[in-house]
This record gives structure tokens, C-alpha cells and sequence, in this order.
């Protein structure tokens, strides 16, 4: 079957918007990706909810929703221990586009797809991406270590130091670009695979810290902006070039996960419970994660970015919630989102229940999923005193006018249908 199924390469740029691509093709900024940009071929998807990175890759990587694949945002829960981590490949409950390719006695080749760290064994090779905390967990197979370490690959730009230093973080990002071409240089030319991916995170870092000088011509650090993203359409155009001298049959994809807007506030989540009274803290948080500090006879709590959890008893080894309080409490929280404004303009667009939005959800779905309005960046600290406020960011996700582009033409809807609307990873291959 592998001789006659063609060649798939996956450009991804992860954070861009159909408008801002051809804002930049405009501009003249992204003169390597214009012909794709100008496409038929080209249209905007929607991300799946949460509009947040790990959520909307590991869709994109097993062709599932959150409900089938089981990660709902950039953190777990263990309901039995309360001890909250980060979410990565091990959260996943689903196969994966690599295990369809290994399957059929196909390789794969993928780097810095975010959420699939630590680096699997699979049939091919792998560096993971975000978020990937260290190079030799990320790695597969491990000989692969000390030729990304000669060429010095960068898993990630330092976006802690960019809170304070925008013209370091801009510095990085250019370098990190460039890190991540010198990888695909390494892994294309055994040109044995059938799957190649590789995913430009950038953009998306950059958008976070200063969308404000992305969209602003008059800004000190606009100039600085266009030339990383003329660095990601140099190593866009680079990948392309590639994929053009292959002889067929080939196919094309280049896809994002969510778009970007300007940023009006961030709102937390948990502030807005305590003030409600459905949270309160037993003692002060070690830091922004530290659920520890949460008093057990709270109602309801939320994880990032707008996941509300009744602390049912029901769910958790220590909820005091019982199935009688449950949806009056459930729909009253509800109700006061959905009133929750912000200088005149309603915060959330929508608050849903989970099983309107994940049917028979697997893992932990969340009792209520908060959507704002745009240009509101949902946030669930446990160390934050202010409903609203800016922590230095000027940019935040939109769930809409997501890039996406396939050779071949198929239009799917959401990230979940672009491998299986390109015939890869059918209803057969989910992970029993």
C-alpha cells in the first residue's frame, strides 16, 4: 500500500490567521509562502475549544477530538491526589498519525509538533515540541542527540526573559527559526519517509508578547517583528523548495492551530470563583499551579484557560459537592460568566456545559467550558488577586480565520478533519 500513497509534508505555523497571512503577503513580508497564501486551494478552519496549542495539535495528530484524545488544556488534574502537571504526549489517549504511518511499514520524520513530548519510539524520528523540557527526553531515536547538539537546536525561545526584554525575545526567536532549518536539513535528505512534519512555533511567541507591534506600523519594535516573520517565510520558503524537487507523488499541507487577535484583558478565572464564593484557599500559593493551596469545601475551581470544575464528590476523591447541589450550583456560575463584563463589553461569548461540547468525554472533561469574547485571554491562576489585568502580553488566541492549505484541495471544517478529511487515520485507528 506505502508504494502508492504519496509523500505528505506538513508545514506548520502554529498562531497564524488567514488574514494576517495575507496581510503579510500584502506587505511583501511573506513573499515565499504568497503563492500558497493566494491558493484556491487555501481557507480558514476553525480550532477546536480550548483554542490552545496542546489541544488543538494533539486533534490535528490523532485526527480526534478532546473528548477521544483526552486533553482539554495546558494542564491535568489527578482527581485523586489533586497534584496538578503540565499536559504531554503521555496525556494523549488516542493513536497518533505516526502510528498510522508505522502501521503500514511507513516512516515518519516529525519536528517540534507540539504536545509530543517526551519523544516516542516510532518508525522514523522524532524531536518533540512544546512543551519539551529537555533535549534528550525529546529525542528519537537517542543517536540523534549529538547532531542536534553540534548544530546547536534550540527546543524553545526563552519567553520568561522576553516578558522583560522584548528585543531578547526577539533575538531568540530568529535564532530558534534558524536552529529548527538546520534540523530539517538533517533529517530530509534520507528521503525514505512518507510523513514529514515540521511545525514553526514562533509566531505564535512573538503574537503573545507583542501582537501590539505586529499590527502597529508606528511601534519601535515593528521593523524587529517583520524581519522574524520574514525569517519564518525564508524557512518556509526553504521547506518548500524542497518539497518542490521531489518527484511525486507528493502532497501538501500547511496548517495553524488557532488564530490571534489583540489582547483587551486577561481574566482569571479562579479570582472571578473566589469573588463569587465558590473558591477559597486554606493557606498562600506557592506559585501560579500550586492547587495545593485550594480549601477542600470549595465548590468549584478552574484550570487553564476556561475549564470550571465542580468539586463534585462524584469526580474527586475529597468533593463535597453532592449530585443534588450539583446543576443548581453548575448553572448558577454559569449564569453570573455569562454576565461578567469588562468596561462595557460582555467577557464570555459563551459558557457551555462539557457534555454539550465533549459527548462522553474521556479523561477529565470539564463541568462548565468558558469561550470569551474576542480579544479576552482566559486565565485559572492560583495566585492572582485581580479578575482583570496585563501581565505583559499583548496577544491572545482566536478560535477562528485558522491557515490552512492542502494540495489536494480538502476543506475540512476543524483541525479534527484534516488528516481524516485527507484520507489519513480513518474511524478504525483509535487507540482501544
Amino acid at each position: 500500500m506505502h508504494q502508492h500513497f504519496p509523500k505528505t509534508l506538513v508545514l506548520g505555523i502554529d498562531g497564524l490567521s488567514l488574514a494576517l497571512a495575507r496581510q503579510m503577503a500584502d506587505k511583501g513580508i511573506f513573499t515565499n509562502l504568497a503563492p500558497i497564501i493566494g491558493s484556491a486551494h487555501t481557507h480558514a478552519v476553525s480550532s477546536e475549544l480550548p483554542d490552545v496549542s496542546p489541544v488543538n495539535w494533539a486533534s490535528f495528530f490523532t485526527g480526534r477530538g478532546p473528548e477521544e484524545h483526552g486533553v482539554y488544556g495546558f494542564t491535568q488534574v489527578n482527581p485523586a491526589t489533586y497534584q496538578m502537571h503540565l499536559v504531554d504526549l503521555n496525556s494523549v489517549q488516542a493513536s497518533t498519525v505516526w502510528d498510522w504511518f508505522g502501521n503500514r511499514g511507513m516512516l515518519s520524520k516529525l519536528i517540534n509538533l507540539p504536545c509530543t513530548y517526551p519523544a516516542p519510539s516510532l518508525k522514523g524520528m522524532m524531536i518533540s515540541g512544546f512543551v519539551a523540557l529537555d533535549l534528550e527526553q525529546a529525542v528519537f531515536p537517542r543517536p540523534l542527540l549529538p547532531m542536534l547538539e553540534r548544530i546547536d537546536y534550540r527546543l524553545e525561545a526563552d519567553t520568561v526573559r522576553g516578558l522583560t526584554r522584548p528585543d531578547l525575545l526577539l533575538k531568540d526567536l530568529r535564532e530558534t527559526v534558524c536552529s529548527r532549518v538546520r534540523a530539517f536539513d538533517l533529517f530530509w535528505p534520507d528521503l525514505a519517509w512518507s510523513l514529514f512534519v515540521i511545525v514553526f512555533t514562533e509566531l505564535d511567541r512573538m503574537s503573545h508578547f507583542l501582537q501590539d507591534a505586529i499590527l502597529d506600523e508606528r511601534h519601535r519594535l515593528h521593523r524587529n517583528c517583520m524581519t522574524v516573520l520574514k525569517d519564518i517565510d525564508r524557512a518556509a520558503g526553504h521547506v518548500l523548495e524542497r518539497f518542490n524537487d521531489l518527484a511525486g507523488p507528493k502532497r501538501l499541507l500547511v496548517v495553524a492551530d488557532h488564530g490571534f487577535t489583540a489582547l483587551e484583558s486577561e481574566v482569571d478565572v479562579n479570582t472571578f470563583l473566589r469573588n463569587e464564593g465558590y473558591l477559597s484557599l486554606g493557606r498562600n500559593p506557592f506559585n501560579e499551579l500550586d492547587m495545593g493551596c485550594m480549601d477542600l469545601t470549595s465548590k468549584a475551581f478552574a484550570l487553564d484557560p476556561g475549564r470550571i470544575y465542580i468539586h463534585s464528590r462524584s469526580r474527586f476523591s475529597r468533593g463535597c459537592v453532592n449530585k443534588v447541589e450539583y446543576a443548581g450550583i453548575r448553572e448558577r456560575i454559569r449564569q453570573n460568566l455569562l454576565q461578567l463584563e469588562y468596561q462595557g463589553r460582555k467577557v464570555m461569548d459563551s459558557v457551555y456545559y462539557g457534555e454539550e461540547i465533549y459527548p462522553s468525554g474521556i479523561g477529565l472533561p470539564p463541568d462548565l467550558l468558558c469561550v470569551p469574547s474576542k480579544g479576552f485571554d482566559l486565565k485559572a491562576k492560583f495566585d492572582r488577586r485581580d479578575v482583570f489585568g496585563h501581565y505583559s502580553r499583548t496577544g491572545t488566541h482566536c478560535p477562528d480565520d485558522v491557515f490552512f492549505y492542502d494540495s489536494a484541495g480538502t476543506r475540512p471544517e476543524k483541525i479534527r478533519h484534516i488528516l481524516p478529511g485527507a484520507g489519513i487515520m480513518g474511524a478504525a485507528d483509535h487507540k482501544q
